[in-house]
């Protein structure tokens, strides 16, 4: 009964336009204040969930994708990107699809992609022809590939939430990840036969050899963090740490782009998504608690275990209820509640956690597509000027790529264990 209270009452407080994560706090205050647990014992939860050393990485990973930005490398990703493939049919569908994978092994954030180079890429598109509809899709659905190539923000959250090892999570997303890049290029290029789109003329080897090695520093941004990941050099948290120096070196170095305003304007966007994203941790761990003290993961655990009997239905029942409320509640929130609670019953039924952990990340970043509140749906038809509606509709073919990804990693784990593996 009062489980059902709090989720009504955060339910209606988020339909009301309250933020998520502070929603969550006032109904587990109201919670902490009914059962005589007291408020100070609330203010000690949230402390005691933002006081985590791998959390430190989320804003740190941020601020060196904002800093890319800011320096204007992401016109040499992007300008590389075109160079390769500009000249296939569908021509800057690719290019927005590899911008994206090139920039993901950057910033670790598909927010940080669609609004990044998301902005750059619709335009280039309507200026060669194509309809908004499709560039807005195609730039919506290649951000997923972010958080699923390293870094990636949203596998750091899972390793702290599931107790994993954050470096066996990188190195498990990057095979999915090229997988979702591929699929993608391959629904570019149908629709791009079938609608005629235009394609840019081949270029060169000498030009593009001339912008692989000007775009060269910041693609060896992931050799960095993973290499000194395994290497043993530094932890998850300090990778995140030598990527922000590492963006700043290769700017003062080749690029010199990056004025201090620009860099103000870095340090100013990564401080208010990090608030934002440390009041969902705290709401989080509050309403965890609450959750925890009502048996809500026996009672969510005793339903899996009475309609699974198998890790493959279990995966399947899983993926069905992520895609639903990933439909209506924001990723991250979900990744903090719901993980922490599936873990335990994935391990029972003998899931690798990293195998498990790459299914849950790649269902998470679809969900980021699917209407009504898909957050890269919003952020796209902001920066590209398009009708949210127009966008919501359009993006539907586009969820068919990753869903096949799914459902193949899901079939075949060593998808995401097999470069793990190769490290132990």
């Amino acid at each position: 009964m009062i489980l059902g209270l709090v989720g009504i009452g955060w339910l209606i407080l988020v339909l009301g336009g309250v933020p998520i994560g502070v929603a969550m706090i006032f109904v587990s205050m109201g919670y902490f204040y009914h059962t005589g647990m007291g408020l100070n014992f609330a203010v000690q939860r949230m402390v005691d969930g933002l006081n985590s050393f791998p959390i430190l990485a989320v804003p740190l990973f941020l601020l060196a994708a904002a800093i890319l930005n800011s320096a204007g490398i992401t016109n040499h990703l992007f300008g590389f990107a075109r160079a390769l493939v500009g000249h296939i049919t569908g021509g800057l569908g690719h290019v927005n699809v590899l911008a994206s994978l090139f920039f993901s092994g950057m910033s670790g954030s598909a927010m940080a992609d669609a609004g990044g180079l998301g902005k750059m890429e619709i335009k280039a598109m309507r200026d060669a022809g194509y309809d908004d509809a499709f560039a807005g899709s195609v730039t919506a659905a290649s951000s997923m590939i972010g958080p699923l190539v390293p870094p990636s923000i949203t596998m750091v959250l899972y390793g702290v939430a599931a107790n994993t090892s954050i470096g066996a999570m990188f190195l498990g997303g990057i095979i999915p990840g090229f997988m979702c890049a591929g699929a993608l290029m391959i629904m570019v290029y149908v629709l791009a036969r079938r609608r005629n789109y235009p394609r840019d003329p081949r270029q060169s080897m000498t030009q593009i050899r001339k912008l692989f090695f000007r775009s060269l520093p910041a693609l060896f941004t992931p050799v960095v963090i993973v290499g000194g990941i395994f290497s043993g050099w530094f932890s998850p948290t300090e990778a995140a740490a030598i990527t922000v120096l590492y963006a700043i070196l290769i700017d003062l170095l080749f690029y010199r782009e990056l004025t201090l305003k620009r860099l103000w304007d870095a340090i100013y966007e990564t401080t208010a998504t990090s608030a934002t994203i440390a009041t969902i941790i705290a709401g989080v761990s509050l309403m965890g608690f609450v959750l925890a003290r009502e048996q809500a993961p026996q009672q969510i655990a005793s339903v899996f275990l009475s309609i699974a009997d198998s890790p493959m239905h279990f995966l399947i029942a899983v993926n069905l209820m992520l895609f639903v409320l990933g439909a209506f509640i924001e990723s991250l929130v979900i990744l903090l509640i719901v993980v922490p609670i599936l873990v335990p019953i994935a391990l029972g039924f003998g899931i690798d956690p990293v195998h498990f952990g790459i299914v849950v990340v790649l269902n998470l970043m679809i969900s980021i597509l699917t209407p009504p509140m898909g957050m890269a749906l919003f952020i796209v038809a902001q920066v590209g000027g398009i009708p949210y509606q127009k966008l919501a509709v359009a993006i539907l073919p586009w969820l068919i790529p990753p869903i096949v990804v799914l459902v193949l990693v899901c079939v075949f784990p060593i998808l995401a264990t097999g470069l793990p593996g190769l490290m132990q």
